[in-house]
């Protein structure tokens, strides 16, 4: 199982595709809304075999993050930081990101973005 947060920051625009989310993920957020309500819960349901992907973010690195997945007995699989011939969907995203950024008549605003998206 990976979590991968939906979007990228508002800064990052026009290199990378957004979702217009304005959130910072912290470890103490990524604990309450992602660890204890859906790893938690799908750790019990595969047991002892279960392995937890994430994709290395600071905030997941927190100590109060790492304490939580030891707390729970969650495994981490080791997985190098900022690794995209490791990870494929980051590839995905940054074509994704400079094909709509190319564009010759860049997305001004969500719904121009959503387009350029779908057609790209």
């Amino acid at each position: 199982m990976q979590y991968h947060g939906v979007g990228r920051h508002h800064d990052q625009w026009p290199h990378a595709p957004t979702c217009g989310c304005e959130w910072t993920m912290t470890g103490q957020r990524y604990i309450d809304e992602v660890l204890l309500p859906h790893v938690r819960l799908f750790r019990g349901a595969v047991g002892d075999k279960f392995v937890f992907k994430d994709d290395n973010a600071t905030s997941h690195r927190t100590l109060a993050v790492l304490d939580c997945l030891d707390s729970e007995g969650i495994q981490r699989l080791v997985w190098p930081a900022r690794s995209p011939d490791l990870n494929p969907i980051e590839n995905v995203c940054d074509a994704l990101g400079r094909q709509v950024a190319g564009r010759n008549y860049p997305p001004t605003n969500k719904n121009t973005l959503i387009r350029a998206l779908t057609e790209e």
